[in-house]
């Protein structure tokens, strides 16, 4: 094995044992919440000693940060991957982002609870605090995109200030039907709370729209 190819492979062994540090954490956090997350169980939880976590990370809260980021990256780019799978039609591009929003893998109990933990300490921890934002604006910033491209198509000129308002009021009204589904996914039938995030969206932007737009 040539030294580029050994470093290569250290490299994804190094990431590969990371990524799993942030999986013990998340699944640590899941069952014992932030306090019961400790060096010693997320070590116990990945089959390492404390000694080599502090090889990846600083301390804990640098792990628990990058377990955040984690969680929150991975909740927006199974949405963005519905957009891929979508006709080039702006309207179809974001009925398939609402409905991958308010549908599993992202609508789910574990999830929610990760996503509580973290958000409920991030007013009294500034590195969270910041995940959190950089979280908020990444998906923020999508949902804009999405927009925009809807107006364009319909003719409809938009400021940037207009486009900002919409992006927050459909984040707004993603978020809410995701925290209802993750708290009582059975009380709802399949599609169902994709169908009622599909025509809130539609009367926020002024037309009407329906869940055979994105089929």
């Amino acid at each position: 094995m040539s030294g580029t190819a050994r470093r290569k492979f250290r490299r994804e062994g190094e990431e590969r044992r990371r990524q799993d540090l942030i999986e013990a954490t998340l699944d640590c956090v899941a069952e014992h919440g932030l306090e019961g997350a400790t060096v010693r169980a997320i070590a116990l939880r990945a089959g390492v000693t404390a000694g080599l976590i502090r090889h990846y990370f600083p301390g804990k809260e640098e792990l628990l940060q990058a377990a955040y980021a984690t969680i929150v990256g991975r909740m927006t780019e199974q949405a963005k991957a519905a957009l891929s799978l979508a006709d080039t039609d702006p309207r179809q591009r974001l009925v398939a982002f609402v409905k991958a929003n308010l549908g599993p893998p992202v609508v789910d109990e574990r999830v929610f609870a990760l996503w509580a933990a973290f958000t409920g300490r991030a007013n009294s921890d500034p590195a969270l605090a910041a995940a959190h934002r950089e979280g908020y604006l990444g998906f923020r910033d999508e949902v804009e995109a999405l927009v925009a491209e809807v107006l364009a198509a319909e003719g409809r000129a938009a400021t940037k200030a207009e486009l900002r308002a919409h992006a927050i009021a459909v984040n707004g009204v993603i978020d809410g039907l995701w925290i209802e589904g993750c708290l009582a996914q059975e009380m709802f039938e399949p599609g169902e709370l994709a169908g009622i995030g599909i025509a809130a969206v539609g009367t926020l932007l002024g037309f009407e729209i329906g869940m055979e737009a994105g089929r």
